[in-house]
């Protein structure tokens, strides 16, 4: 069995899929996200969106981090990563514009006082403040906050994105097939519209990198941070403090603010390639969770995705792979390793996609292609290993 299993958590969380498996998949079943009818307007012309998703427990890293050190700024980067996990989902069907957010955040009033709470609904304003100068307009409408120790230890930080969208401007991944190439968004680097440089990690697998990556020192001193069913053999067994300097890295960080990167969001780059290129956008996956596998749910039948030119993997899924010896196979589904968004398209538009994402200092390549086959078969060519699944 996996470390990310042992811990009671699935990539593939399958358990999930199967108590949704009965539900209405929509309109579209291929889209990223699932759309009705316009209840909300009645035209037929029109649908409407609703999705729901949040920071994971990346929050709890936060949590250590500020009980380390005071520094309040991570919990603006929670607040980002309980937005985007939503606005990049939707962007994958197309929708950028005139969304409504509402926040949900359940804490442990005895470990969470009320200044993380400020910090995370004002990180919320100013990042939709941000997003708003490139042309992403969210409404901020407030939600729930809760005080909720018997059920979370330190603090869960989630939201919903709701937008009403025509039928004409949505992408829903019925266009991709045979002969796309497909051109990958890098996770890491550092973005025009970003303050720092970003390691990549998203808000998926960080149940992995939490206990993978920092000490035995955690467990002993913050025994709230995890769950006590837990073996002991699996909880923090890396070799890191949070406050400590990580090497090789383009600039000077902590381990602590390398794993609590925010999730960089794709929307100034995707919303100017759906002003431009809308028609020749073939349909977009976000490598969320289920990591480069994440595409199979999504193909709108049988064919064979071969990711062979994938970004070589940034430091900061080594560390972790480093401190789990996980191979490449789990690391693929676990983590974007590097590249976080998927654009299907034709070979010749690929190069204009490029060129704009890179304008934006978005770090971009054609990554692989789409060929005939008699099944939904994904294979990843990867430093001389070949992994299918």
């Amino acid at each position: 069995m996996s470390l990310y299993n042992q811990r009671g958590v699935s990539a593939q969380k399958e358990d999930v899929h199967n108590a949704i498996g009965n539900l209405d998949q929509g309109l579209y079943p291929y889209a990223f996200c699932k759309v009705y009818p316009d209840f909300l307007g009645g035209d037929k012309e029109w649908i409407n969106v609703m999705h729901a998703d949040g920071a994971g427990t990346k929050s709890i890293l936060a949590y250590l981090y500020w009980k380390e050190t005071g520094d309040l700024s991570v919990w603006k980067g929670i607040a980002q990563d309980a937005v985007v996990m939503n606005l990049d989902d939707l962007l994958c069907i197309g929708v950028y514009n005139n969304i409504v957010f509402n926040s949900t955040i359940d804490r442990n009033k005895k470990k969470i006082p009320g200044e993380i709470l400020k910090a995370i609904i004002d990180g919320t304003s100013e990042l939709f403040d941000d997003l708003s100068e490139a042309g992403v307009q969210i409404h901020y409408l407030g939600g729930e906050t809760a005080d909720v120790g018997d059920v979370v230890r330190t603090i869960a930080v989630n939201g919903t994105m709701t937008a009403r969208w025509p039928k004409n401007k949505l992408i829903t991944n019925e266009k991709i097939g045979a002969g796309d190439v497909i051109v990958g968004l890098a996770s890491a680097g550092r973005a025009v519209y970003e303050k720092s440089y970003n390691s990549g990690i998203g808000s998926n697998g960080l149940t992995s990198a939490r206990h993978d990556m920092i000490s035995k020192y955690y467990a002993q001193h913050f025994p709230e941070s995890f769950d006590p069913a837990l073996e002991d053999e699996v909880v923090y067994i890396g070799k890191h403090r949070l406050t400590d300097n990580v090497s090789g890295l383009p600039e000077k960080m902590d381990a602590g603010k390398l794993i609590l990167s925010p999730t960089r969001t794709y929307a100034p780059v995707l919303k100017e390639l759906f002003d431009k290129y809308f028609d020749q956008l073939h349909g977009l996956i976000h490598c969320s969770g289920g990591g480069q596998t994440k595409c199979l749910k999504y193909l709108p039948g049988n064919m064979h995705v071969i990711k062979d030119n994938l970004f070589e993997a940034p430091p900061v899924f080594n560390l972790i792979q480093e401190a789990s010896k996980q191979n490449y196979r789990e690391m693929f589904q676990v983590f974007n390793m590097g590249c976080r968004m998927e654009i299907y398209t034709d070979a010749d538009t690929a190069g204009e996609i490029i060129s704009v994402s890179q304008r934006w200092g978005v770090d971009t390549r054609i990554i692989g292609r789409v060929e005939e086959w008699a099944e939904k078969k994904l294979t990843i060519k990867y430093k001389g290993e070949e992994i299918v699944y």
